[in-house]
C-alpha cells in the first residue's frame, strides 16, 4: 500500500530532536548547549526550544554545571525490562499534557492491516471522550480520524478501504457518496486538519492531523462538544503545532 507523505515542521523538529538526543547519549558526563550546537549544527534559538521540549518530556536533564545528560524517561525506554509499558506511559503523559493545553480530548490513531485503530487517548470530566456509538473501524468516512488516515493512503488504498466498509449515513451531515469523499480527500492539503462537523455523531465536532512515522500511517485528533465548535479550528492549529512531542515518542518506539 503506497502512502502520500509531505514533510512538515513537526517532522523537522523530530529529526532535530533525535540528533540532539543522540549527541547527549554519546556524552555520558554531560554536554553543554554550545557543544550541542557545534555537534548538531542547529541554531541557538531553535536548539533552546528543542531542549526545552526534551526536558519537559523527561528525555534530557540539566545538571549543576548547566550541561545536559540523558533523562529518566529515556533511561527507562533504554531498559529491555518494562520497555513497552514505559513507552505507553511516556506517550500517555504527553497526551495528558496536550489535552490540558488544547482543552479537548485527544487521541492517537493508526491504520493497521487495513483498519482504523485508536491506540491511546486522554480525556477528562471537562474534556469528554467521543461516544463510540458506531465502531470507528466501520465509520472512517464520517470521522476526522478516518479521513486523516485515508488521506494518507494512495487512491487504490482508499478504494480498497471503502470497498470493504459501506458508507452508512450516521447523521444528516455524513458523506455517503464515495466519489464525493474521494474528491475531498484528493484535494485536501496535507498541512490542513481534517474536520468532522457532526458527521459521526450529533453534538460532537472533531479535528485530526497526520503524524506518520516511517511507513506507519497515523494521526493525532481531538474532539469537542458542539457548544465549543467555535474553538475547533484554533484547537486544531494548536494540535498541529504541538504534534512534535507525540511524533518524537512514536519515533523512539520504532
Amino acid at each position: 500500500m503506497a502512502l502520500q507523505h509531505e514533510s512538515t515542521t513537526p517532522y523537522h523538529s523530530v529529526q532535530d530532536a533525535l540528533r540532539v538526543l543522540e549527541t547527549v547519549a554519546r556524552h555520558s558526563t554531560g554536554v553543554t548547549e554550545a557543544e550541542l550546537a557545534r555537534h548538531t549544527g542547529i541554531g541557538p534559538e531553535r536548539l533552546t526550544g528543542l531542549l526545552r521540549m526534551l526536558r519537559r518530556e523527561g528525555y534530557v536533564e540539566q545538571i549543576a554545571d548547566g550541561a545536559y545528560v540523558t533523562g529518566d524517561a529515556l533511561a527507562r525506554l533504554g531498559s529491555a525490562q518494562g520497555r513497552e509499558q514505559a513507552l505507553r506511559d511516556n506517550l500517555q503523559h504527553t497526551l495528558d499534557r496536550l489535552r490540558d493545553s488544547v482543552g479537548a480530548a485527544v487521541y492517537i490513531s493508526r491504520y493497521i492491516d487495513g483498519e482504523v485503530k485508536i491506540d491511546q487517548f486522554a480525556a477528562g470530566p471537562a474534556t469528554p471522550v467521543v461516544n463510540e456509538w458506531v465502531d470507528f473501524r466501520f465509520s472512517a468516512h464520517a470521522t476526522a480520524i478516518g479521513k486523516s488516515l485515508l488521506g494518507q493512503l494512495d487512491h487504490n488504498g482508499r478504494r480498497d478501504h471503502l470497498s470493504r466498509h459501506k458508507m452508512a449515513r450516521l447523521t444528516s451531515r455524513t458523506i455517503t457518496n464515495d466519489r464525493v469523499l474521494l474528491s475531498r480527500l484528493e484535494s485536501q492539503p496535507p498541512t490542513v486538519p481534517h474536520l468532522d462537523l457532526q458527521e459521526y455523531a450529533v453534538g460532537t465536532v472533531c479535528a485530526a492531523v497526520p503524524i506518520t512515522a516511517g511507513s506507519s500511517v497515523g494521526c493525532l485528533a481531538l474532539s469537542l462538544p458542539v457548544e465549543h465548535a467555535h474553538r475547533l479550528r484554533q484547537a486544531a492549529d494548536a494540535l498541529n503545532r504541538s504534534a512534535a512531542p507525540v511524533l518524537l515518542s512514536l519515533a523512539i518506539q520504532s
